[in-house]
Order: C-alpha cells, then structure tokens, then sequence
C-alpha cells in the first residue's frame, strides 16, 4: 500500500464525526461486560491466589513479629523472634548445618545422575522410551509415605541391606540409628529420585544440533572432548535451570526426614523445615516459626541470587551469541 493511500485513510478516519453520548454509553457497557467476564473466568485463581498464598504469607510475615501460641492471641514482640533464632538457638544452627550440607551434596550428585543416564538413553536405540519412563518412576512415588517407610524398613536394624551385608560375611549397622550414617542415607533416598532433572536433560540433549558433533568428529575430536566442548556448553542453560530448582527442592526437605528419622539420631538429620515444623505444631510456637520461615526465604534467595550472579560466567545462551 503506496504512502498516498495511507494517507487518506488517516484523512478519513479523522474526519469521521466523534461517538455521541449514547455510543459511547455502549461502547463503555460492552467493555465492561467483557472486563467482567474476564474476570469471572479468573475469579478461582483470584480467590485461591489471595486467600491460599497472599494471605498467609502477610499472615506469617506479621506473626514473626509476635509471641504466638495458636492458643491465645498474638503479642508483639519486635524482632525478639528473629534475635533468639540467630543467637540463642544452637539447634537452628544444626538445623541449618544439617540442610545446607544435604543441599550441596545430594544436589550435585543427582544432576550428576540425572545428566549420565540422559545421554545414555539419548542414544535413539529401541527400548529407551520404556527405560525412561522406568527411571522416572521414583521422582513420582520417591516422596511418597509408603517409599519413606519402605526406605526405613530397608536401612534398618533387621533389613535388607543388613542381611545382604551377612549373607557375603559382612557385618552390618543401624544405618538409620547411627549418627555417621543417617544423613547419608537420606542423601541416598533423594539423588534415587533423579528422574525429573533427567528428563529435562534429555529434552536440552535433543535441542543440541547433530552437525556441532559431525563437524568435531571431522576435526579429530574424540567422545570426552565433544563432551566438554559442544555437550556442557550448550547444555548449560539447562544444568543451570536444574540446579536452581533442585537446590530450592532440597531446601525443602521435609517428609523423608519426618518419617524415617525423626530428626535422629542426635539431630543428625534435623532438616530446617523439620525444625520449623516442630515449633509450629509441637511447640505451638507459631510465632517463632514464622520467622524462622522467613529467615529461610532469605537464605534461600541469597544462595539464587548467588548463582543468578555467578551464572553469567558459566552459563551460554545460543541466542545471545555468548556467554550470559
């Protein structure tokens, strides 16, 4: 369309004479019916939104401030709370210890599974759909009650690692009653349940194209070194995708603990949101549950925004040609 003819229907669109009264009473009716409706369709995600999230976040961010039992009514304390948990509290230390060294052990290890099994399945040979969706299967049940009992029963006194162990002439131990090992099996329980990262990964292996491995294969590249040089690299917006969710993930931590050790032996597996949950329900110390809730977020922030800053050294976007 010539500059001329657009032109002239700018020409006659400005000479078009304004709606009166009674058109722009309709024209605002039939918006407003629209608006309405469209809110009508997202009212349950409204409601759910402010009653179920918002509300209770404002809810618990004020109960830090106050000495609150579930029981009485709450009594402003300041930051009384936030002092005693960062101060007078070892068992918030523990806590934390206990958690952070869970978080950076089993994480790495799980991605480290996860990413081997997806290259292997990533093959193209018959039977890896089947495997896949085999290997998944213990991120879905992996969280389960009925796994975590499964789990004690395996690790215990009388189970069946123990009389594996005897049956080779081995000796065996409480591996959940004992405080050196405790932990780690908990670790073992979380890096089985690698399925999710793996299928993520081996979505990113998919994307990655054919031609980058022919063209190293032509150069006199071996396996190793299109590993390290086209796989990791092009690999890595997802391997940063995945350690940020399962570093939140293992943060989170909660009923593998609460079902297999109680926090025991000796609070060698007092997860942080175990903790949290003991004050809140057990202690009726709601209060000083939120703020501890509250210390997590921040925690939990400042370790993302660490890695959201460190990324832009390791990370590599297609897109930008470069680096992040």
């Amino acid at each position: 369309m010539s500059q001329s003819n657009v032109s002239d229907q700018r020409k006659h669109v400005s000479k078009l004479p304004p709606p009166d009264a009674d058109q722009q009473k309709r024209l605002r009716k039939k918006a407003f019916k629209e608006s309405l409706t469209g809110y009508m369709i997202i009212s349950p995600w409204l409601l759910g939104f402010f009653l179920l999230i918002l509300g209770p976040i404002i809810a618990s961010l004020y109960f830090s401030f106050t000495d609150y039992d579930l029981l009485s009514s709450p009594n402003w304390v300041g930051f009384d709370n936030y002092i005693n948990i960062l101060t007078n509290d070892p068992r918030f230390r523990q806590s934390l210890t206990v958690t952070l060294i869970f978080v950076f052990v089993s994480t790495p290890l799980k991605l480290i599974f996860a990413l081997a099994l997806a290259m292997l399945f990533n093959t193209g040979r018959k039977g890896t759909g089947f495997f896949t969706t085999i290997y998944y299967i213990p991120s879905i049940i992996g969280g389960s009650v009925a796994i975590a009992v499964v789990w004690r029963i395996i690790f215990g006194r009388n189970g069946a690692v123990n009389e594996l162990l005897q049956s080779v002439g081995l000796s065996g131990t409480n591996w959940i009653g004992n405080p050196d090992t405790a932990l780690s099996i908990l670790i073992l329980l979380i890096v089985w349940q690698f399925g999710s990262p793996m299928i993520i990964f081996l979505a990113g292996l998919r994307q990655i194209p054919t031609e980058l491995y022919e063209a190293a294969s032509v150069d006199g590249a071996n396996r190793w070194q299109s590993f390290k040089g086209i796989t990791i690299p092009m690999l890595t917006p997802v391997i940063f995708f995945n350690l940020i969710m399962q570093t939140i993930g293992g943060f989170m931590i909660f009923t593998q603990a609460y079902l297999i050790t109680q926090g025991g032996p000796m609070d060698s597996t007092l997860f942080y949101a175990l903790y949290l949950y003991e004050m809140a329900f057990e202690y009726l110390r709601m209060g000083y549950a939120s703020a501890m809730a509250w210390i997590l977020l921040v925690i939990i922030a400042s370790i993302t925004l660490l890695l959201f800053i460190t990324s832009k050294k390791w990370v590599f976007y297609e897109s930008e040609g470069g680096k992040s």
